[in-house]
């Protein structure tokens, strides 16, 4: 059975992560790409700048956030992302990547609860 995880970039890395793809628009900061151990940066599957800026990891908005951002990924722009991501879920164990402090309420979050249900 495909497990999907959510953790910090900056955690430490571990063979169980299975394939970890960063699910950020940019990369994180003070962070090599060794270091990361990053298989795949789906930078496209990420919120738009614009939702991103609005929502400011603020507690309060999450939920008018996540309903924005799984709008979001029914566009386009999104949507070949968020295919390549079910794909490799389908693969085996997949950690989604963030560098958001709050895992919780992060666009992490939201793709994995999108993964869970499919």
């Amino acid at each position: 059975m495909t497990e999907i995880r959510v953790r910090r970039v900056y955690d430490d890395y571990s063979p169980d992560d299975g394939k970890r793809i960063l699910v950020d628009r940019l990369w994180p900061r003070g962070l090599s790409k060794q270091t990361a151990h990053v298989d795949v940066w789906a930078k496209a599957v990420a919120p738009s700048t614009e939702l991103r800026v609005w929502y400011g990891h603020e507690p309060a908005k999450f939920s008018e956030f996540k309903r924005r951002y799984l709008a979001e990924l029914d566009d386009p722009e999104h949507a070949e992302a968020w295919s390549q991501l079910t794909e490799a879920a389908k693969q085996g164990t997949v950690t989604l990547l963030t560098a958001s402090r709050d895992t919780e309420r992060s666009q992490a979050a939201v793709l994995a609860e999108g993964l869970r249900a499919r």
